[in-house]
């Protein structure tokens, strides 16, 4: 039987509404409220409930689309070998942009791809990739080019300067997440655990009163296929009671492809200048 809000006023007769939303929500999907009242206009929740609701609904049905159907589509972008070099900017910008009237965004980390290969990359795989087929306001699906093509050379060298960095400034190292858990060489010493590794470089933080912020640079990145060397130098203002001291050296940072995940670890970090 419907119910009868008639003869309540416009935000009475919503927020009944809302209750009974709520109610379904908590019958059919196990939902959670809290009971405490809120500022938030019944207006606005109504319009929350019901997306949760459509979401639901679209999450049962599970319809999976290309993202070219996603698009519509379209066919007049054209093929990367109908398109000079110096136009793929602007052939790019245009292809970024419909995406993204369409709620569809491509991102890349690694500085190192084109233009020309983010439009040849969309065209040719992203196009042909399923997604869940949600149509919700407002909701945005986001791709990442380098999970599809990763950039060792962009990746293994952040994970190095990010390593570093974590190394030399003043705060305590409570995670070095591209450490391998274990056999890890610090300078002279080995084995080590990760929290082995971590310790002697919180130890090395704590001996001074005052650490300033590292400089630190990338001298050197190479790759092979399984195997990865960086090199780069620091150099770092640090205090004992009123004396100040400068540290500085070359820096070596290894690190080898775990096969069975496809991730790179860093198992060989070489600083000089410091006894950890």
């Amino acid at each position: 039987m419907k119910e009868d809000f008639s003869h309540l006023s416009d935000e009475e007769r919503i927020r009944a509404e809302n209750n009974i939303l709520k109610m379904k929500l908590m019958l059919e999907k196990g939902a959670r409220f809290h009971e405490h009242r809120s500022d938030l206009p019944a207006e606005i929740e109504h319009e929350f409930l019901k997306q949760v609701i459509a979401f639901e609904k679209q999450i049962e049905e599970h319809k999976m689309i290309s993202v070219v159907e996603k698009l519509g589509n379209p066919t007049h972008f054209k093929p990367v070998a109908d398109i000079p070099d110096a136009e793929f900017g602007n052939a790019w910008e245009e292809l970024d942009r419909y995406m993204r009237k369409h709620n569809i965004n491509l991102d890349v980390c690694s500085p190192n791809i084109s233009e020309k290969e983010l439009y040849r990359f969309t065209i040719e795989e992203l196009f042909r990739q399923e997604m869940d087929d949600f149509n919700l306001p407002g909701m945005t699906y986001c791709f990442i080019y380098d999970e599809f093509h990763p950039d060792p050379m962009y990746e293994n060298s952040h994970a190095a300067m990010e390593t570093i960095r974590s190394m030399l400034n003043p705060t305590i190292a409570e995670c070095l997440p591209h450490l391998r858990r274990r056999n890890l060489r610090l300078n002279n010493r080995l084995p080590l655990t990760e929290e082995e590794f971590r310790w002697y470089v919180n130890q090395f933080k704590q001996a001074y009163e005052c650490m300033d912020k590292p400089e630190i640079e990338e001298t050197e990145c190479t790759v092979s296929e399984t195997y990865s060397l960086i090199r780069g130098s620091y150099r770092l203002r640090v205090s004992l009671q009123t004396e100040y001291i400068v540290l500085q050296g070359n820096w070596t940072v290894e690190l080898e492809l775990d096969g069975d995940l496809g991730y790179w670890y860093i198992f060989n970090v070489q600083v000089e200048g410091i006894n950890f």
